[in-house]
């Protein structure tokens, strides 16, 4: 069900070039605080599942609700 959650979500990431030293950011709107940067768009899509990970494990944690997301068809 997680990893279902995961890469229902990570379909809706959306990703572009900075200004940095990590110049990937992928962030999943409506997902407030999920976001990640790297030097690569596929360590940046690694990093922002990670991130998504903890996110739901935090939240869980908490009782906090997880948002439903649209699954793609």
């Amino acid at each position: 069900m997680i990893r279902e959650y995961i890469a229902a979500a990570l379909a809706h990431a959306k990703y572009e070039m900075i200004h940095d030293e990590e110049p990937y950011y992928g962030e999943i709107e409506g997902l407030q605080g999920v976001w990640a940067s790297a030097k690569t768009l596929e360590e940046c899509r690694k990093n922002l599942a990670d991130v998504l990970d903890g996110w739901i494990l935090f939240r869980l944690s908490r009782g906090m609700t997880i948002p439903a997301v649209r699954q793609h068809t």
